[in-house]
C-alpha cells in the first residue's frame, strides 16, 4: 500500500497516474476532497481508498502494518497567500506529525520541499545541509518549507528512508485547476488560443530585459521519475534539488510554446503586479549534482521537449495524466 498526499493536485495526480502505469494500484489517495474542479485529476485512476487529509494520522495508526510508502505532496503552495497561520498549519505542523508517524511505525518518505526556500538566490541554489542556516525565504510559503526541513535535519530520530525535495519552477498536466499559481506554460497556452498572444511581466530590475528573468522549469514528468526512483532505492535519504539543471528565459519558454502550437510568437509585456513584485525571483538553477551523486542516472526531458509534450499532448487535446 503505498499512500500520496496532495493526490488530487497537481503533482500527487501525476505520480498516481505514474503508479498506475507502472502496475501499482493498491493507492491510498490523501487530500482535501471537497474542490470539485480537481476531480478529473483522479476519479479515472485506480487507487483503494481516499482519505481526508484531515484525518491522515488515525487513519495511519489502524493501517500502518499494511503501508509500505509514503509520497507526502501535499501542502498549501499559494505563494501570495500571506496569512502565515494557513502555511503553518498545513505545510509545517502537519508535515511534522506524518514525519513523527514515519519514525514510529517505520515507514519511508519522500516529501516536498521547494525552491521557495532559497529565497531570492543571492546565497546560491546549492543543496548543501550546511548553508540552510543562511537562506532567507522571501513569503510564508518558502518559510514553512524551510522551517520544516531544518526541523526534520535536527531530529535525532529519522524515518529508515526520507527525501526531501526541493521542486523549482514544475510544468505539465493536471495544474489545470491551479489558476493564477499555475505554470507560465498553462498560461501562455490558454492567453494564445484565447486571444492569439500572450504577456509576460516586464522585468523591473535593470539587469534584466524584459522576457529574459531566468528560471530552472522542470517538466513534472521527470519528477515523477525521481520521485519512483526514490521509492526503490531506500539506500538513498536526504535533502535534494529537483529542478533540471539548467536556468533557461521566460522567452526561451513562450517561443516553444508558440512553435508547439505552429504560430507565430506575438510576446508583449505588463508590469509584474505589485502585490508579488518585490518578492519576484528573477533567478533560479537547481545545483543537481547531489542527486546523481546519489546515484540517479535519469534523463531530463529539455525545455522543448517537455513543452512540446505537455501542449500537443495534453492541452491541445484536453487531456489528464
Amino acid at each position: 500500500m503505498i499512500v500520496i498526499t496532495g493526490a488530487a493536485g497537481f503533482i500527487g495526480s501525476c505520480l498516481v497516474a505514474a503508479l498506475n502505469q507502472a502496475g501499482y494500484y493498491d493507492l491510498v489517495l490523501v487530500d482535501d476532497f471537497s474542490r470539485p474542479e480537481k476531480e478529473d485529476n483522479y476519479l479515472q485512476k485506480r487507487y483503494s481508498a481516499l482519505v481526508n487529509r484531515d484525518q491522515l494520522m488515525d487513519w495511519i495508526d489502524q493501517e500502518q502494518a499494511s503501508i509500505q510508502y509514503i509520497f507526502h505532496l501535499g501542502a498549501r503552495t499559494d505563494t501570495t497567500e500571506f496569512d502565515v497561520s494557513i502555511h503553518t498549519r498545513l505545510n509545517l505542523e502537519y508535515s511534522k506529525a506524518l514525519w513523527l508517524k514515519c519514525v514510529a511505525y517505520g515507514l519511508p518518505i519522500t516529501y516536498a520541499s521547494s525552491a521557495a526556500t532559497y529565497g531570492d538566490g543571492a546565497f546560491g541554489f546549492d543543496d548543501d545541509i550546511a548553508l540552510l542556516p543562511n537562506l532567507k525565504p522571501l513569503n510564508p510559503y518558502g518559510d514553512s518549507k524551510h522551517a520544516f526541513d531544518i526541523w526534520a535535519l535536527a531530529q535525532d530520530q529519522k524515518p529508515f528512508q526520507w527525501a526531501g525535495l526541493k521542486f523549482f519552477n514544475v510544468y505539465g498536466p493536471n495544474e489545470y485547476h491551479k489558476g493564477r499559481m499555475a505554470s507560465v506554460v498553462y498560461h501562455a497556452y490558454k492567453q494564445i488560443a484565447q486571444k492569439g498572444h500572450m504577456q509576460l511581466f516586464r522585468s523591473h530590475r535593470p539587469e534584466y530585459k524584459d522576457g529574459e528573468q531566468l528560471r530552472d522549469f522542470v517538466y513534472v514528468k521527470d519528477v515523477i521519475a525521481v520521485c519512483m526512483w526514490l521509492m526503490n532505492h531506500r539506500q538513498v535519504s536526504g535533502l535534494f534539488n529537483l529542478g533540471s539543471g539548467q536556468a533557461r528565459t521566460f522567452l526561451d519558454l513562450s517561443e516553444q510554446v508558440f512553435k508547439s502550437l505552429e504560430k507565430p510568437a506575438d510576446i508583449r509585456f505588463v508590469d509584474t503586479p505589485l502585490d508579488i513584485r518585490e518578492t519576484y525571483q528573477y533567478f533560479t538553477e537547481a545545483r543537481m549534482t547531489k542527486l546523481l551523486a546519489a546515484g540517479y542516472g535519469g534523463r531530463w526531458h529539455s525545455l522543448e521537449e517537455g513543452i512540446d509534450d505537455y501542449v500537443s499532448n495534453y492541452l491541445t487535446q484536453d487531456l489528464y495524466f
